[in-house]
Parts: structure tokens; C-alpha cells; sequence
């Protein structure tokens, strides 16, 4: 019985010892830097990879069909869109992740 009950104390326990949550903050600045990075950070490696994929893919898409006449900002735009998607999503996520982490400690 002095078994179950100690690992049952160290359940209830081990949440409360889990390993901080990177600061959204900092997954803001890598999100910022680069496309999926932030979701990479977080630990959502396939989601940051898909927008890292699709900014490049539709970077390359509109670079083709615009003019050279165009900026570079112009001539990448839906790439810039969907990194400017990805930028507040990497960092709700890590809000939410680490509100969840600081209300349970």
C-alpha cells in the first residue's frame, strides 16, 4: 500500500514540475526571422514546416507571374502572406501553451 500511495503522490506532482514553455516572446522574435521557425520552437514541428513550405512555394508562384518591374516585396507577396500568417499563430499558440503551464504551476 506505501506504493500506490507514493505513486500516486508523484502523479499529482509531476505537473507541477514540468519544464517551462519557451516565452511567447522569444517565439515571436524566431517566428519574425523566419517562416515556421516559431512553430518549430514550440514544439509543432510538421505545422511550421507546412507554412515554411507553402510561403516559399507561393513565394516562387508570384515571383513568376509578376513583372521585374515589381519590388521584391511585390514580386513574393503571397510568400509574405502566408509568413505574416504564420506570425501571430506561432504566437497564440505559445501564449496559450504557456498561460496553461503558469495557471497549473
Amino acid at each position: 500500500m506505501k506504493t500506490a500511495k507514493s505513486s500516486s503522490a508523484l502523479q499529482t506532482e509531476a505537473p507541477a514540475k514540468m519544464r517551462a514553455p519557451l516565452n511567447p516572446y522569444i517565439v515571436l522574435a524566431l517566428a519574425v526571422l523566419a517562416p515556421g521557425a516559431g512553430h518549430v520552437a514550440i514544439g509543432q514541428p510538421y505545422r511550421g514546416l507546412g507554412f515554411a513550405f507553402f510561403a516559399l512555394l507561393l513565394a516562387m508562384l508570384s515571383w513568376q507571374t509578376t513583372t521585374p518591374d515589381q519590388s521584391f516585396i511585390g514580386r513574393s507577396a503571397f510568400g509574405v502572406f502566408v509568413w505574416a500568417l504564420s506570425i501571430p499563430d506561432a504566437y497564440k499558440l505559445a501564449r496559450i501553451r504557456y498561460e496553461a503551464w503558469r495557471r497549473s504551476a
